[in-house]
């Protein structure tokens, strides 16, 4: 006879997704904070352009908005979370390759934003997780 495991809940959702909704909902926020912090500053310490100030704003409201979606087992927060995770990790490697990209993406953060986006991916599209957003 097997054992089966159950698995573990958190307020009945899967013990990833809750992991992943409180890193993406304090990721959003810190990035919302910053990115209002560095438009209200004049000289930041990381000479950070308008184009860079508006889209980590940007970032940070998508970023909520799509994990509280993910929380709430809503097909639209996987489908955007997905989507930005895509889209920091693109931003990200063509600042690192010197390429064109978003103005003011500090190369520095740039291998652990892509790192963190390619685990979120990863874990998105898990067979057991795409069926819980109906994909």
């Amino acid at each position: 006879m097997t054992a089966k495991h159950e698995p573990i809940l958190v307020k009945g959702r899967n013990f990833g997704i809750s992991i992943l909704t409180v890193a993406q909902l304090l990721i959003g926020a810190i990035h919302l904070l910053f990115g209002f912090w560095l438009l209200s500053s004049e000289n930041s310490f990381l000479h950070a352009t308008i184009a860079y100030d508006i889209y980590t704003v940007a970032f940070g409201a998508l970023v909520l908005v799509f994990g509280y979606l993910i929380w709430q087992g809503k097909r639209s927060g996987w489908i955007g979370t997905i989507a930005v995770s895509i889209f920091v990790s693109v931003a990200d490697a063509l600042t690192l390759a010197n390429l064109p990209s978003i103005p003011g993406i500090p190369p520095w953060a740039a291998p652990t934003e892509i790192g963190y986006s390619i685990i979120v991916i990863v874990y998105l599209l898990q067979p057991h997780v795409k069926r819980k957003y109906g994909l």
